[in-house]
């Protein structure tokens, strides 16, 4: 199998050469594609990639920002993986983690693997972050009658084939509900396999807010009132 990791990369010239090492430094079980997508980068983002040099990393340049969704839409576009799995480039999520998703792929437990973020005071820079975050995980269990304990983490590793079925339309951090919406919808339930996880603050450069909350909470009534395809995906 091979492993298609996709790191979506918009103003990121602090992190983005040491998320490149630390994604390229684990011991994968499988063979490995980094696809890097630079969504529009206005700072030194470009440049420090332009140096980056290892036969499996590819870079892809959007010319002007366009958000997180369409960044993964030209990644897995290209990707030659048969598997993928979202990887941000702002060191909140540790790549160490990617073979612990990958195990139940590999035993036969699962196909889609989502990283379950366990928040503590280390790893969340505010109250109202973590309750954001629990609520629009527990609208998606209200409306699919499910149980999935965290819809928002970026680690969601499934299928290429199947990512492509979806159709994802949101351009921006609303894909993180769109996905979960559809596949929840096709009755498709996340394997969950717990994972570290560090929040950086709003000094830092996170870039997500309570807008982001209100629409991903849209976009899962939207996908609850729409008809399920007549052919299910699994």
């Amino acid at each position: 199998m091979k492993l298609s990791i996709l790191m979506p990369v918009y103003n990121e010239e602090e992190r983005i050469a040491d998320a490149l090492k630390q994604a390229l430094a684990v011991d994968y079980p499988c063979e490995i594609e980094l696809v890097v997508v630079d969504d529009g980068s206005r700072d030194g983002t470009g440049e420090i990639l332009g140096r980056a040099d290892d036969a499996r990393l590819r870079v892809i340049t959007h010319s002007r920002n366009a958000g997180k969704g369409a960044a993964i839409k030209t990644a897995v576009d290209s990707a030659e993986g048969e598997y993928m799995v979202i990887l941000d480039a702002d060191l909140e999520y540790d790549p160490q983690d990617i073979p612990r998703l990958l195990a139940p792929v590999l035993d036969g437990r699962a196909t889609v693997v989502y990283g379950n973020r366990t928040f503590g005071s280390h790893s969340a820079y505010s109250f109202w972050y973590v309750m954001g975050n629990k609520g629009v995980t527990m609208a998606a269990n209200v409306l699919f009658n499910s149980y999935i304990g965290d819809l928002e983490t970026c680690f969601k590793l499934m299928p290429v084939e199947l990512y492509r079925s979806l159709g994802i339309r949101s351009r921006g951090f609303g894909m993180e509900a769109e996905v979960t919406g559809k596949l929840l919808r096709r009755r498709i339930r996340p394997y969950e396999v717990p994972i570290s996880y560090r929040a950086r603050g709003r000094e830092e450069g996170k870039k997500i807010t309570w807008k982001d909350g209100v629409e991903a909470i849209w976009i899962l009534g939207r996908e609850r009132t729409r008809s399920r395809p007549s052919r299910v995906s699994r």
